[in-house]
Protein backbone atom coordinates (compact mmCIF):
# COMPACT_ATOMS: atom_id res chain seq x y z
CA UNK A 1 0.00 0.00 0.00
CA UNK A 2 1.30 3.45 -0.95
CA UNK A 3 0.94 6.41 1.46
CA UNK A 4 1.53 10.13 0.94
CA UNK A 5 0.68 13.40 2.72
CA UNK A 6 -1.00 16.39 1.10
CA UNK A 7 -2.41 19.74 2.18
CA UNK A 8 -5.60 20.42 0.24
CA UNK A 9 -9.21 21.58 0.41
CA UNK A 10 -11.11 18.26 0.73
CA UNK A 11 -14.05 19.27 -1.47
CA UNK A 12 -11.71 19.94 -4.44
CA UNK A 13 -9.87 16.60 -4.32
CA UNK A 14 -10.35 14.33 -7.32
CA UNK A 15 -10.10 10.89 -5.74
CA UNK A 16 -11.90 7.59 -5.83
CA UNK A 17 -12.84 7.79 -2.17
CA UNK A 18 -12.66 10.68 0.28
CA UNK A 19 -12.89 9.74 3.97
CA UNK A 20 -14.01 12.25 6.59
CA UNK A 21 -14.82 11.86 10.29
CA UNK A 22 -17.80 12.63 12.49
CA UNK A 23 -18.74 12.34 16.16
CA UNK A 24 -22.06 10.71 16.90
CA UNK A 25 -23.07 13.48 19.31
CA UNK A 26 -21.30 16.52 17.82
CA UNK A 27 -21.66 15.92 14.11
CA UNK A 28 -19.09 16.50 11.38
CA UNK A 29 -15.46 17.23 12.19
CA UNK A 30 -13.79 20.38 10.85
CA UNK A 31 -12.45 19.04 7.55
CA UNK A 32 -15.83 17.46 6.79
CA UNK A 33 -17.63 20.78 7.29
CA UNK A 34 -16.18 22.15 4.05
CA UNK A 35 -17.77 19.21 2.24
CA UNK A 36 -21.06 19.94 3.92
CA UNK A 37 -20.89 23.54 2.76
CA UNK A 38 -20.10 22.41 -0.78
CA UNK A 39 -23.05 20.00 -0.73
CA UNK A 40 -25.32 22.72 0.73
CA UNK A 41 -25.97 20.80 3.94
CA UNK A 42 -26.75 17.44 2.34
CA UNK A 43 -23.78 15.69 3.96
CA UNK A 44 -24.82 16.68 7.49
CA UNK A 45 -28.42 15.62 6.85
CA UNK A 46 -27.38 12.17 5.60
CA UNK A 47 -24.94 11.68 8.47
CA UNK A 48 -27.56 12.60 11.06
CA UNK A 49 -30.05 10.21 9.47
CA UNK A 50 -27.91 7.19 8.54
CA UNK A 51 -24.55 7.06 10.38
CA UNK A 52 -24.54 4.66 13.34
CA UNK A 53 -23.27 5.89 16.70
CA UNK A 54 -20.49 3.44 17.51
CA UNK A 55 -16.87 4.12 16.63
CA UNK A 56 -15.94 2.41 13.39
CA UNK A 57 -19.34 2.70 11.73
CA UNK A 58 -19.15 3.78 8.09
CA UNK A 59 -21.51 5.62 5.77
CA UNK A 60 -20.68 5.44 2.06
CA UNK A 61 -22.11 8.21 -0.16
CA UNK A 62 -21.46 8.13 -3.92
CA UNK A 63 -21.40 11.33 -5.99
CA UNK A 64 -22.10 13.88 -3.27
CA UNK A 65 -23.17 17.18 -4.91
CA UNK A 66 -20.49 19.90 -4.99
CA UNK A 67 -17.68 17.46 -4.11
CA UNK A 68 -15.04 16.36 -6.64
CA UNK A 69 -14.49 12.89 -5.10
CA UNK A 70 -16.34 9.97 -6.67
CA UNK A 71 -17.39 8.75 -3.22
CA UNK A 72 -17.43 10.20 0.29
CA UNK A 73 -17.13 7.85 3.26
CA UNK A 74 -17.99 9.17 6.72
CA UNK A 75 -16.19 7.41 9.57
CA UNK A 76 -17.82 7.52 12.99
CA UNK A 77 -15.49 8.22 15.92
CA UNK A 78 -18.23 7.55 18.49
CA UNK A 79 -19.04 10.13 21.16
CA UNK A 80 -16.59 12.99 21.47
CA UNK A 81 -16.30 12.61 25.25
CA UNK A 82 -15.35 8.94 24.78
CA UNK A 83 -12.83 9.52 22.00
CA UNK A 84 -9.46 8.08 22.95
CA UNK A 85 -6.72 5.92 21.48
CA UNK A 86 -8.90 2.80 21.63
CA UNK A 87 -11.71 4.52 19.72
CA UNK A 88 -9.22 5.76 17.14
CA UNK A 89 -7.86 2.25 16.66
CA UNK A 90 -11.36 0.79 16.42
CA UNK A 91 -12.32 3.35 13.78
CA UNK A 92 -9.14 2.93 11.75
CA UNK A 93 -9.36 -0.86 11.93
CA UNK A 94 -12.91 -0.78 10.53
CA UNK A 95 -11.87 1.66 7.82
CA UNK A 96 -8.88 -0.49 6.90
CA UNK A 97 -11.05 -3.59 6.47
CA UNK A 98 -13.51 -1.60 4.32
CA UNK A 99 -10.74 -0.27 2.07
CA UNK A 100 -9.06 -3.68 1.84
CA UNK A 101 -12.29 -5.20 0.51
CA UNK A 102 -12.89 -2.54 -2.18
CA UNK A 103 -10.83 -1.37 -5.11
CA UNK A 104 -11.31 2.38 -4.88
CA UNK A 105 -8.18 2.98 -6.92
CA UNK A 106 -6.94 5.75 -4.68
CA UNK A 107 -8.39 7.17 -1.48
CA UNK A 108 -7.85 10.28 0.63
CA UNK A 109 -8.24 10.43 4.41
CA UNK A 110 -8.85 13.76 6.16
CA UNK A 111 -6.35 13.00 8.90
CA UNK A 112 -6.38 16.27 10.84
CA UNK A 113 -9.81 15.45 12.27
CA UNK A 114 -8.40 12.31 13.93
CA UNK A 115 -5.90 14.21 16.07
CA UNK A 116 -7.98 14.75 19.26
CA UNK A 117 -7.30 11.16 20.33
CA UNK A 118 -3.77 12.11 21.37
CA UNK A 119 -3.28 15.74 20.36
CA UNK A 120 -0.26 14.41 18.48
CA UNK A 121 -0.33 14.34 14.68
CA UNK A 122 2.74 12.06 14.25
CA UNK A 123 1.26 9.51 16.68
CA UNK A 124 -2.03 9.51 14.76
CA UNK A 125 -0.25 9.10 11.41
CA UNK A 126 1.94 6.29 12.74
CA UNK A 127 -1.13 4.46 14.05
CA UNK A 128 -3.05 5.04 10.83
CA UNK A 129 -0.21 3.84 8.63
CA UNK A 130 0.18 0.67 10.67
CA UNK A 131 -3.51 -0.22 10.99
CA UNK A 132 -4.57 0.58 7.44
CA UNK A 133 -1.72 -1.42 5.94
CA UNK A 134 -2.12 -4.30 8.38
CA UNK A 135 -5.82 -4.55 7.49
CA UNK A 136 -4.80 -5.22 3.89
CA UNK A 137 -2.70 -8.26 4.90
CA UNK A 138 -3.54 -11.50 3.11
CA UNK A 139 -1.77 -14.82 3.55
CA UNK A 140 -1.27 -16.50 0.19
CA UNK A 141 -1.79 -20.15 1.10
CA UNK A 142 -0.42 -22.87 -1.21
CA UNK A 143 -3.26 -23.84 -3.55
CA UNK A 144 -3.89 -25.50 -6.91
CA UNK A 145 -6.39 -22.75 -7.67
CA UNK A 146 -5.39 -19.75 -9.70
CA UNK A 147 -4.57 -16.74 -7.54
CA UNK A 148 -7.59 -14.39 -7.56
CA UNK A 149 -7.24 -10.83 -8.78
CA UNK A 150 -5.92 -8.55 -6.08
CA UNK A 151 -8.71 -6.53 -4.50
CA UNK A 152 -8.33 -3.50 -2.31
CA UNK A 153 -7.39 0.14 -2.32
CA UNK A 154 -3.71 0.52 -3.15
CA UNK A 155 -3.01 4.21 -2.48
CA UNK A 156 -4.06 6.51 0.37
CA UNK A 157 -3.35 10.23 0.65
CA UNK A 158 -3.48 11.74 4.14
CA UNK A 159 -5.05 15.19 3.86
CA UNK A 160 -3.90 17.80 6.37
CA UNK A 161 -5.00 21.38 6.97
CA UNK A 162 -1.39 22.58 6.87
CA UNK A 163 1.69 21.29 5.11
CA UNK A 164 3.33 18.36 6.84
CA UNK A 165 6.75 18.46 8.46
CA UNK A 166 9.43 15.77 8.64
CA UNK A 167 8.03 14.41 11.92
CA UNK A 168 4.66 13.72 10.30
CA UNK A 169 6.18 12.07 7.23
CA UNK A 170 8.55 9.98 9.33
CA UNK A 171 5.72 8.82 11.60
CA UNK A 172 3.63 7.69 8.62
CA UNK A 173 6.63 5.82 7.21
CA UNK A 174 7.22 4.21 10.62
CA UNK A 175 3.62 3.02 10.76
CA UNK A 176 3.96 1.44 7.32
CA UNK A 177 7.26 -0.19 8.32
CA UNK A 178 5.71 -1.67 11.47
CA UNK A 179 2.92 -3.15 9.33
CA UNK A 180 5.53 -4.59 6.94
CA UNK A 181 7.30 -6.19 9.90
CA UNK A 182 4.01 -7.58 11.19
CA UNK A 183 3.26 -9.02 7.74
CA UNK A 184 6.57 -10.92 7.75
CA UNK A 185 5.87 -12.23 11.26
CA UNK A 186 2.36 -13.30 10.23
CA UNK A 187 3.62 -15.00 7.07
CA UNK A 188 6.21 -16.98 9.01
CA UNK A 189 3.65 -18.03 11.62
CA UNK A 190 1.03 -19.01 9.05
CA UNK A 191 3.37 -21.13 6.94
CA UNK A 192 3.09 -24.88 7.61
CA UNK A 193 5.84 -26.42 9.70
CA UNK A 194 7.07 -28.53 6.78
CA UNK A 195 7.94 -25.24 5.04
CA UNK A 196 8.88 -22.93 7.91
CA UNK A 197 11.71 -25.02 9.35
CA UNK A 198 14.72 -23.80 11.35
CA UNK A 199 16.61 -23.66 8.04
CA UNK A 200 13.83 -21.51 6.52
CA UNK A 201 14.02 -19.07 9.45
CA UNK A 202 17.79 -18.86 9.01
CA UNK A 203 17.41 -18.21 5.27
CA UNK A 204 14.83 -15.50 6.01
CA UNK A 205 17.29 -13.80 8.36
CA UNK A 206 20.05 -14.03 5.77
CA UNK A 207 17.82 -12.45 3.10
CA UNK A 208 16.96 -9.59 5.47
CA UNK A 209 20.63 -9.09 6.26
CA UNK A 210 21.54 -8.98 2.58
CA UNK A 211 18.65 -6.62 1.73
CA UNK A 212 19.28 -4.17 4.58
CA UNK A 213 23.03 -4.65 4.96
CA UNK A 214 23.41 -6.04 8.46
CA UNK A 215 25.43 -9.06 9.58
CA UNK A 216 23.82 -12.48 10.01
CA UNK A 217 25.61 -15.53 11.39
CA UNK A 218 23.98 -18.98 11.43
CA UNK A 219 25.28 -21.83 13.61
CA UNK A 220 24.43 -25.40 12.61
CA UNK A 221 24.20 -28.29 15.08
CA UNK A 222 27.99 -28.69 15.23
CA UNK A 223 28.37 -24.96 15.85
CA UNK A 224 25.75 -25.05 18.60
CA UNK A 225 27.66 -27.93 20.19
CA UNK A 226 30.91 -25.95 20.05
CA UNK A 227 29.14 -23.17 21.96
CA UNK A 228 28.39 -25.71 24.73
CA UNK A 229 24.64 -25.09 24.44
CA UNK A 230 23.73 -28.42 26.04
CA UNK A 231 20.27 -27.30 27.09
CA UNK A 232 19.39 -26.17 23.54
CA UNK A 233 20.81 -29.39 22.09
CA UNK A 234 18.69 -31.54 24.40
CA UNK A 235 15.55 -30.29 22.65
CA UNK A 236 16.97 -31.03 19.19
CA UNK A 237 17.68 -34.72 19.86
CA UNK A 238 14.42 -36.18 18.56
CA UNK A 239 14.16 -33.94 15.50
CA UNK A 240 15.27 -34.87 12.00
CA UNK A 241 15.12 -31.23 10.86
CA UNK A 242 18.52 -29.70 11.69
CA UNK A 243 18.53 -26.94 14.33
CA UNK A 244 19.85 -23.45 13.76
CA UNK A 245 21.10 -20.70 16.05
CA UNK A 246 20.64 -17.38 14.25
CA UNK A 247 22.55 -14.23 15.22
CA UNK A 248 21.62 -10.89 13.61
CA UNK A 249 23.72 -7.78 14.27
CA UNK A 250 22.06 -4.51 13.25
CA UNK A 251 24.65 -1.90 14.22
CA UNK A 252 23.34 1.43 12.94
CA UNK A 253 23.69 3.37 16.19
CA UNK A 254 26.68 5.03 17.81
CA UNK A 255 29.84 2.90 17.44
CA UNK A 256 30.47 0.99 20.63
CA UNK A 257 27.12 1.86 22.21
CA UNK A 258 25.63 -1.01 24.20
CA UNK A 259 23.00 -2.78 22.07
CA UNK A 260 19.48 -3.91 22.79
CA UNK A 261 19.25 -7.69 22.42
CA UNK A 262 16.03 -9.41 21.29
CA UNK A 263 15.81 -13.18 21.83
CA UNK A 264 13.04 -15.10 20.06
CA UNK A 265 11.88 -18.65 20.73
CA UNK A 266 11.99 -20.55 17.44
CA UNK A 267 10.30 -23.92 17.98
CA UNK A 268 9.01 -24.47 14.44
CA UNK A 269 6.79 -27.34 15.60
CA UNK A 270 6.14 -28.51 19.14
CA UNK A 271 4.76 -31.98 19.70
CA UNK A 272 5.78 -31.79 23.36
CA UNK A 273 8.45 -34.43 22.74
CA UNK A 274 8.17 -37.51 24.95
CA UNK A 275 5.71 -35.53 27.11
CA UNK A 276 3.40 -35.64 24.09
CA UNK A 277 0.67 -33.02 23.72
CA UNK A 278 -2.98 -34.02 23.12
CA UNK A 279 -3.78 -34.36 19.41
CA UNK A 280 -6.64 -31.86 19.39
CA UNK A 281 -5.34 -28.53 18.21
CA UNK A 282 -1.75 -29.74 17.84
CA UNK A 283 -1.65 -28.27 14.33
CA UNK A 284 -1.47 -24.84 15.99
CA UNK A 285 1.92 -25.74 17.41
CA UNK A 286 3.39 -24.46 14.15
CA UNK A 287 2.90 -21.08 15.85
CA UNK A 288 5.45 -21.95 18.54
CA UNK A 289 8.04 -20.04 16.54
CA UNK A 290 6.17 -16.73 16.72
CA UNK A 291 8.71 -15.31 19.16
CA UNK A 292 11.38 -15.87 16.52
CA UNK A 293 9.02 -14.51 13.87
CA UNK A 294 8.47 -11.34 15.90
CA UNK A 295 12.22 -10.74 16.14
CA UNK A 296 12.58 -11.13 12.36
CA UNK A 297 9.57 -8.86 11.79
CA UNK A 298 10.95 -6.23 14.16
CA UNK A 299 14.31 -6.30 12.37
CA UNK A 300 12.54 -5.79 9.05
CA UNK A 301 10.63 -2.83 10.51
CA UNK A 302 13.62 -1.05 12.06
CA UNK A 303 15.79 -1.73 9.02
CA UNK A 304 13.15 -0.37 6.67
CA UNK A 305 12.90 2.84 8.69
CA UNK A 306 16.70 3.05 9.05
CA UNK A 307 16.55 3.30 12.84
CA UNK A 308 19.77 4.65 14.34
CA UNK A 309 20.32 2.05 17.06
CA UNK A 310 22.42 -1.02 17.81
CA UNK A 311 20.21 -4.12 18.01
CA UNK A 312 21.14 -7.80 18.24
CA UNK A 313 18.70 -10.58 17.39
CA UNK A 314 19.21 -14.11 18.73
CA UNK A 315 16.99 -16.97 17.55
CA UNK A 316 17.52 -20.54 18.80
CA UNK A 317 15.42 -22.73 16.48
CA UNK A 318 14.51 -26.41 16.35
CA UNK A 319 11.56 -28.76 16.26
CA UNK A 320 10.54 -30.62 19.44
CA UNK A 321 9.77 -34.18 18.38
CA UNK A 322 9.35 -37.59 20.03
CA UNK A 323 11.83 -40.26 18.96
CA UNK A 324 13.89 -43.13 20.33
CA UNK A 325 16.78 -40.76 20.95
CA UNK A 326 14.66 -37.86 22.24
CA UNK A 327 15.31 -36.35 25.66
CA UNK A 328 13.35 -38.13 28.41
CA UNK A 329 11.70 -36.77 31.55
CA UNK A 330 14.28 -37.15 34.29
CA UNK A 331 17.29 -36.49 32.07
CA UNK A 332 19.85 -33.97 33.32
CA UNK A 333 21.62 -31.61 30.90
CA UNK A 334 24.27 -28.91 31.27
CA UNK A 335 23.45 -25.44 29.94
CA UNK A 336 25.91 -23.03 28.33
CA UNK A 337 26.05 -21.18 31.67
CA UNK A 338 27.27 -24.34 33.39
CA UNK A 339 24.07 -24.76 35.40
CA UNK A 340 22.57 -28.24 35.24
CA UNK A 341 18.89 -28.75 34.51
CA UNK A 342 16.65 -31.68 35.39
CA UNK A 343 14.11 -32.00 32.58
CA UNK A 344 10.90 -33.09 34.29
CA UNK A 345 8.71 -32.32 31.28
CA UNK A 346 9.95 -32.23 27.69
CA UNK A 347 7.01 -30.00 26.72
CA UNK A 348 8.62 -27.18 28.71
CA UNK A 349 11.21 -26.93 25.96
CA UNK A 350 11.08 -23.24 25.06
CA UNK A 351 12.90 -22.23 28.22
CA UNK A 352 15.56 -24.85 27.48
CA UNK A 353 16.54 -23.25 24.18
CA UNK A 354 16.08 -19.68 25.44
CA UNK A 355 18.34 -20.08 28.48
CA UNK A 356 21.39 -20.82 26.32
CA UNK A 357 20.60 -17.89 24.01
CA UNK A 358 20.25 -15.64 27.06
CA UNK A 359 23.69 -16.76 28.24
CA UNK A 360 25.10 -16.06 24.77
CA UNK A 361 23.65 -12.52 25.00
CA UNK A 362 26.11 -11.66 27.82
CA UNK A 363 28.97 -11.27 25.34
CA UNK A 364 27.37 -8.11 23.93
CA UNK A 365 27.34 -6.31 27.32
CA UNK A 366 23.79 -5.23 26.42
CA UNK A 367 21.88 -2.18 27.57
CA UNK A 368 18.86 -4.48 27.91
CA UNK A 369 17.68 -7.91 26.77
CA UNK A 370 14.10 -8.80 25.90
CA UNK A 371 13.09 -12.37 25.13
CA UNK A 372 9.85 -13.15 23.33
CA UNK A 373 8.24 -16.56 23.50
CA UNK A 374 4.98 -18.48 23.19
CA UNK A 375 6.04 -19.97 26.48
CA UNK A 376 3.12 -21.10 28.66
CA UNK A 377 -0.53 -22.01 28.33
CA UNK A 378 -0.83 -20.71 31.89
CA UNK A 379 -0.37 -17.18 30.53
CA UNK A 380 -3.51 -17.63 28.40
CA UNK A 381 -5.39 -18.73 31.51
CA UNK A 382 -4.18 -15.65 33.39
CA UNK A 383 -4.48 -12.95 30.71
CA UNK A 384 -6.51 -14.41 27.85
CA UNK A 385 -5.80 -13.43 24.27
CA UNK A 386 -5.75 -9.65 24.68
CA UNK A 387 -2.60 -9.04 26.72
CA UNK A 388 0.93 -10.44 26.72
CA UNK A 389 2.58 -11.42 29.97
CA UNK A 390 5.63 -9.45 31.12
CA UNK A 391 8.24 -10.29 33.71
CA UNK A 392 11.49 -8.44 34.35
CA UNK A 393 14.43 -8.18 36.71
CA UNK A 394 14.40 -4.38 36.35
CA UNK A 395 11.33 -2.29 37.17
CA UNK A 396 12.33 0.64 34.95
CA UNK A 397 12.66 -1.65 31.92
CA UNK A 398 9.31 -3.25 32.76
CA UNK A 399 7.62 0.16 32.99
CA UNK A 400 9.18 1.23 29.70
CA UNK A 401 7.77 -1.83 27.91
CA UNK A 402 4.36 -1.43 29.53
CA UNK A 403 4.19 2.21 28.46
CA UNK A 404 5.17 1.58 24.85
CA UNK A 405 2.73 -1.32 24.73
CA UNK A 406 -0.11 1.06 25.58
CA UNK A 407 1.10 3.60 23.03
CA UNK A 408 1.38 0.91 20.35
CA UNK A 409 -1.99 -0.70 21.12
CA UNK A 410 -0.07 -3.91 21.90
CA UNK A 411 -0.38 -4.14 25.63
CA UNK A 412 1.38 -6.30 28.19
CA UNK A 413 0.79 -6.82 31.91
CA UNK A 414 3.49 -7.35 34.50
CA UNK A 415 3.56 -10.52 36.59
CA UNK A 416 5.75 -10.85 39.70
CA UNK A 417 9.12 -12.57 39.91
CA UNK A 418 9.28 -12.87 43.69
CA UNK A 419 12.07 -15.05 45.09
CA UNK A 420 9.49 -17.24 46.83
CA UNK A 421 8.49 -18.72 43.44
CA UNK A 422 12.05 -19.93 42.84
CA UNK A 423 11.57 -22.67 45.44
CA UNK A 424 9.21 -24.47 43.04
CA UNK A 425 12.17 -25.09 40.70
CA UNK A 426 14.26 -27.03 43.23
CA UNK A 427 15.68 -30.36 42.07
CA UNK A 428 17.24 -33.22 43.99
CA UNK A 429 19.39 -34.14 41.00
CA UNK A 430 20.44 -30.85 39.33
CA UNK A 431 20.84 -27.14 39.96
CA UNK A 432 17.33 -26.45 38.70
CA UNK A 433 14.23 -28.25 37.40
CA UNK A 434 12.66 -27.06 34.15
CA UNK A 435 9.14 -26.89 35.59
CA UNK A 436 7.70 -25.80 38.91
CA UNK A 437 4.35 -27.56 38.86
CA UNK A 438 0.88 -26.21 38.00
CA UNK A 439 0.74 -23.25 40.42
CA UNK A 440 1.90 -19.98 38.81
CA UNK A 441 3.18 -21.77 35.72
CA UNK A 442 3.94 -18.61 33.75
CA UNK A 443 5.77 -17.06 36.69
CA UNK A 444 7.94 -20.10 37.40
CA UNK A 445 8.84 -20.22 33.69
CA UNK A 446 10.00 -16.64 34.03
CA UNK A 447 11.85 -17.54 37.23
CA UNK A 448 13.67 -20.28 35.32
CA UNK A 449 14.81 -17.81 32.65
CA UNK A 450 15.84 -15.26 35.30
CA UNK A 451 18.52 -17.70 36.51
CA UNK A 452 20.37 -16.99 33.23
CA UNK A 453 19.98 -13.19 33.11
CA UNK A 454 21.82 -11.95 36.18
CA UNK A 455 24.45 -10.08 34.14
CA UNK A 456 22.11 -7.50 32.57
CA UNK A 457 18.70 -5.85 32.60
CA UNK A 458 16.19 -8.33 31.21
CA UNK A 459 12.51 -8.64 30.42
CA UNK A 460 10.47 -11.60 29.23
CA UNK A 461 7.32 -11.38 27.08
CA UNK A 462 5.05 -14.42 27.14
CA UNK A 463 3.00 -14.14 23.94
CA UNK A 464 1.25 -17.53 24.09
CA UNK A 465 -2.14 -15.81 24.14
CA UNK A 466 -1.46 -12.99 21.70
CA UNK A 467 0.72 -14.41 18.89
CA UNK A 468 -2.11 -16.10 17.01
CA UNK A 469 -5.87 -16.54 16.86
CA UNK A 470 -7.90 -19.75 16.67
CA UNK A 471 -11.31 -20.42 15.19
CA UNK A 472 -12.75 -18.67 12.14
CA UNK A 473 -10.04 -15.97 12.28
CA UNK A 474 -7.26 -18.51 12.71
CA UNK A 475 -3.86 -17.07 11.93
CA UNK A 476 -0.83 -15.25 13.29
CA UNK A 477 -1.41 -11.71 14.59
CA UNK A 478 2.02 -10.15 14.12
CA UNK A 479 2.24 -9.23 17.79
CA UNK A 480 4.32 -8.07 19.57
CA UNK A 481 6.11 -6.38 16.64
CA UNK A 482 4.33 -3.04 17.36
CA UNK A 483 5.42 -3.08 21.02
CA UNK A 484 9.01 -4.08 20.24
CA UNK A 485 9.38 -1.56 17.42
CA UNK A 486 7.98 1.31 19.49
CA UNK A 487 10.36 0.31 22.28
CA UNK A 488 13.32 0.52 19.89
CA UNK A 489 12.11 3.81 18.35
CA UNK A 490 11.97 5.32 21.82
CA UNK A 491 15.43 3.97 22.68
CA UNK A 492 16.84 5.46 19.46
CA UNK A 493 15.53 8.89 20.51
CA UNK A 494 16.96 8.65 24.04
Amino acid sequence: MEFSIKASAPEKLKTGCLIVAAFSDKGLCAQAESLDAASKGQLARLVKRDLEDKAGSLLSLPLLPGVAAQRVVVLSLGKQADYNDKALRTALGALGRWLAARDCGDAALCATDLIPATGNLPAVLRTAGQLLQDAAYRFHAPSARKEPRKVGTSKIDFILVARSDNAARNALAQGAAIAEGMALTRDLGNLPANVCTPTYLAETAQKLGKQYKFKVTVFDKAGIKRLNMGSFLSVTQGATEPPRFIVMEYLKGKPGAAPIVLVGKGITFDTGGISLKPGLGMDEMKYDMCGAGSVLGTFKAIAQMGLALNVIGLIPSTENMPAGNATRPGDVVRSMSGQTIEILNTDAEGRLILCDALTYAERYKPAAVVDIATLTGACITALGHQTSGLMANDDDLARELLDVGVAAGDRAWQLPLFDEYQDQLKSNFADIANIGGPPAGSITAGCFLSRFTKAYKWAHLDIAGTAWKSGADKGATGRPVPLLTQFLIRRAKA
